[in-house]
């Protein structure tokens, strides 16, 4: 694995082309411009295709056309650019066309500012557009795990032919960590995901004339689309069982349970830290998969000694705080610490709600 030095936005593009990510189409909106700007140099290096749409349904369309062929597609945005592409992400999962993308989040509502928040999750996890469809949601909170999610989440989409939500935030797109990048994958491979694996493709009659782009009359009839939506939701079931990841960080003793996602998690660990030097039996849960959400996490928690969970988040009003309630059912107190407007969460915030809390 390549060593390197890299700014989040950049890292992520990488590890998609060497994830086997051939086609790209995007829209400049900050903080992740890098993005396009990094795969507009590299995927002609590696024979792919790079696109910059007229806007964001233009690319979110390009995507789903690209996809639909077989191949690795990506696109990224963020917050009101990804509520633009939420029709064509619509389409995707109602097709079961598998493609990545990421979310790096702004503030909000609207316009709102350029700077870093956490104001999507609602969007994420609950309705990224028409139909009650879902997708497995990714939190990273370092760059290394942005790089590593992104390999992961190309796998996740082939497996389950649905699209994948990297959920991430300005933070992450503009900071610059260490990262080991993965392998870049053989082209042999590549090759073989699009036109051996993909049995579904539109491939064209080239290929294969079963494969064309046509629907049969009546394809999305009533009955059709039930037993569509039925086999989509016994998908959503699966991820419950199989495909939960989460960090619980010094949660065995814990008093006081710190939980967050994202940029917002690292803040709160390192709280964590100081506080058990300062004699505090502080610990942390971090969901690394907010859909599907870490349930046995909390369940497994003792309630007879746990006096307060405090949920950490850039988003007021609270968003992220809403599901930790409703697995919590007021077997103890959800105290939250927010911020919003662009500010970001500070550890010294969280060290003093704690302190709060516990009088």
């Amino acid at each position: 694995m390549a060593r390197t030095f890299m700014k989040g936005s950049e890292a992520v593009a990488e590890a998609a082309v060497r994830a086997g990510c051939r086609f790209f189409a995007g829209y400049p909106i900050t903080p992740q411009n890098e993005v396009p700007e990094y795969f507009a140099r590299r995927l002609p290096e590696v024979g792919g295709t790079f696109i910059q749409g007229e806007s964001e349904v233009a690319s979110i369309n390009m995507v789903y056309g690209a996809a639909s062929a077989g191949v690795r597609a990506m696109t990224s945005s963020s917050s009101p650019g990804i509520a633009l592409k939420s029709e064509g992400i619509s389409y995707c999962a109602a097709a079961r066309i598998p493609m990545v993308y990421t979310n790096f989040q702004r503030g909000g509502p609207g316009v709102g500012s350029i700077q870093p928040a956490q104001m999507d999750y609602f969007e994420a996890t609950k309705a990224s557009g028409n139909g009650g469809f879902q997708m497995m949601v990714l939190a990273p909170s370092t760059v290394q795990e942005a790089v590593d999610l992104t390999v992961k989440a190309f796998e996740l989409a082939d497996r389950d032919r649905n699209p994948v939500h990297i959920l991430a935030d300005g933070v992450i797109a503009t900071m610059m960590e260490p990262v080991e990048l993965p392998e870049m994958m053989p082209e042999d491979k590549v090759k073989e995901i699009r036109e051996s694996k993909k049995k579904w493709a539109c491939v064209g009659h080239r290929l294969d004339y079963q494969n064309r782009a046509w629907i049969q009359p009546g394809q999305w009839q009533t009955t059709v689309m039930q037993k569509c939506n039925e086999e989509a939701a016994e998908l959503y079931e699966s991820w419950k069982k199989n495909d939960v990841m989460v960090e619980e960080y010094e949660v065995a003793d814990a008093e006081i349970v710190l939980t967050a996602y994202g940029i917002s998690a690292r803040i709160a660990k390192s709280a964590v830290d100081i506080l058990r030097k300062k004699g505090v039996k502080a610990g942390l849960i971090r969901p690394i998969t907010l859909n599907p959400f870490p349930v046995e996490a909390f369940e497994k928690l003792d309630y007879g000694h746990v006096k307060a969970i405090l949920s950490v988040e850039m988003s007021i009003p609270a968003q992220y705080a809403t599901d930790v309630e409703a697995v919590v059912r007021k077997r103890c107190p959800v105290e939250k610490c927010l911020c919003s407007g662009g500010n970001i969460m500070s550890r010294e915030a969280v060290i003093e709600a704690v302190m709060k809390i516990i009088g």
